[in-house]
C-alpha cells in the first residue's frame, strides 16, 4: 500500500501536466476576437472630448486620440486584432485626457470670469463708498 500512493500521485500529476499543456496549446491557437466594442467606446470618447471643447482647449491630446483610433481601424482591416485593441484602448484614454483637459480649461476660464466680475464689483463698491 505504501507504493500505490506515490504511484497514484505521480499519475495525477502527469494528468494535470497534460491538461495544463493542452490548455496552453489551445489558448495559443485561439485567435483574438475583433475589438469592435472597444472601437465603439473609443469613438464615443473622442466624440465626448469634441463636445467638451477638445478642439479648442486640448487639440494636441484630441489629435493623438484620433490618430490612434485611425491606426486601430487600419489594424482591424489588416486583421491584427491584438494591435487594434491596444490602439483603441490608448485612443480612448487619450480622448478621455483631452476631454478632462478641455473641461478643466473651461472651468478655469469660467472661474477667471467670475473673479474678474467680482473685482469689477468691488471696484464699483469702493468708488461709490468714497
Amino acid at each position: 500500500m505504501k507504493n500505490s500512493l506515490p504511484f497514484k500521485a505521480n499519475t495525477l500529476l502527469a494528468k494535470l501536466g497534460l491538461l495544463a499543456a493542452a490548455a496552453t496549446l489551445l489558448a495559443g491557437c485561439a485567435s483574438p476576437t475583433p475589438p469592435i466594442e472597444q472601437l465603439a467606446v473609443s469613438r464615443a470618447a473622442i466624440s465626448s472630448a469634441n463636445s467638451a471643447g477638445g478642439n479648442e482647449f486640448a487639440p494636441v491630446q484630441l489629435k493623438v486620440a484620433v490618430a490612434k483610433l485611425d491606426a486601430a481601424e487600419r489594424a482591424m482591416t489588416a486583421k491584427n486584432y491584438a494591435l487594434a485593441r491596444i490602439l483603441a484602448e490608448e485612443a480612448q484614454v487619450d480622448a478621455q485626457l483631452a476631454g478632462a483637459a478641455a473641461r478643466t480649461a473651461q472651468a478655469q476660464k469660467a472661474a477667471d470670469a467670475v473673479h474678474e466680475d467680482s473685482r469689477v464689483l468691488r471696484k464699483e463698491i469702493d468708488r461709490k463708498t468714497k
